[in-house]
């Protein structure tokens, strides 16, 4: 299943600081973006879980 972030995402950056290796934030700034949509790391479960704007999924 691969992660995606929604147009929900409020940019603060929780995913990015709780699982580096597959969320950075994109050149503005203003929205995280995935950078492994295929990741099996535990952290990406994590992030999905602390996500304030449940911007997170898995389709």
């Amino acid at each position: 299943m691969a992660i995606e972030i929604t147009d929900d995402c409020m940019a603060c950056e929780a995913c990015v600081e709780t699982c580096p290796d597959v969320f950075e934030m994109n050149d503005d700034g203003d929205k995280a973006v995935v950078k492994d949509p295929e990741s099996e790391l535990d952290c990406v479960d994590e992030a999905i879980d602390t996500c304030p704007a449940e911007a997170i999924v898995r389709s």
